[in-house]
């Protein structure tokens, strides 16, 4: 049952290491302010945003980690200049065009979330032959939010709940928390356990906000084209060191390590 924690453990003597999260979400902030600090363009900054992404899922595969969710593109991210957002979308074309099949190859399973109304036909067959090749794999899954809000996400659920009580199909007694996850782009994905940010922000800005109720926050200061592995085990060593109660009293598995 633990497997994947005791080879971290094993691998860094540290015994916090025992409790890796199963599922980590991170709000990568903060490529436009390394560009600016650097007097670079903002596109360098969402360029090495990429490499940054390339070192996570890595480190999340090292790390036994066994879900990744990265916020690479909100639903208000299209209020940016139209340059910039053509650039960004270039650069999600070129990750999944260059990384895909190595992904693949190291038994990653990629997930999208987020709308796919609207967008471009090769942005979204893209998306599509990304999931379809890596359905199978079970190493590592990696849950891209792109063109992804949740409040948005809340509210489709909610309207497809309401959709089926007019249906017939359920009652109104029967919409708990449970029918409101089912409905969520996550269905099929566990609640985080950890979330980061880097840049020193230290809000949600629209991310999971009804996966995260009970996850745990590590917000860092670094910018996001600076995240490594280093950076990445500090969160988890935060993590680690946090105690869980899930709104009750007591967490023997936080003390327990277990």
């Amino acid at each position: 049952m633990h497997d994947k924690a005791d080879m971290v453990s094993a691998a860094l003597p540290n015994p916090l290491w025992r409790r890796v999260p199963r599922h980590v979400g991170i709000i990568m902030d903060g490529n436009g302010r390394w560009a600016a600090a650097r007097g670079l363009p903002r596109f360098e900054g969402h360029r090495r945003g990429v490499e940054a992404v390339r070192r996570s899922v890595r480190a999340a595969m090292d790390l036994g980690i066994e879900y990744l969710t990265v916020y690479s593109f909100s639903s208000e991210n299209w209020s940016r200049p139209p340059q910039e957002v053509a650039y960004l979308m270039g650069l999600l074309k070129r990750f999944i065009r260059n990384d895909l099949a190595e992904l693949h190859q190291n038994g990653v399973r990629v997930r999208i979330i987020g709308l796919r109304e609207g967008l471009d036909p090769e942005i979204r067959s893209l998306l599509d032959e990304a999931e379809e090749l890596t359905r199978g794999n079970q190493r590592l899954t990696l849950v891209i939010a792109f063109n992804y809000g949740s409040r948005q996400e809340i509210a489709i659920a909610a309207r497809r709940l309401a959709n089926k009580v007019l249906a017939g199909e359920m009652s109104v007694e029967e919409i708990d928390v449970a029918a409101v996850s089912a409905e969520l782009d996550t269905s099929e994905v566990p609640d985080p356990d950890l979330i980061i940010r880097t840049s020193g922000e230290q809000r949600l800005s629209n991310f999971l906000m009804w996966q995260a109720a009970y996850a745990e926050f590590v917000f860092l200061p670094l910018h996001w084209p600076d995240f490594d592995r280093e950076a990445f085990e500090k969160a988890l060593r935060e993590y680690a060191s946090r105690e869980r109660r899930f709104g009750g009293l007591t967490a023997p598995s936080a003390k327990t390590g277990s």
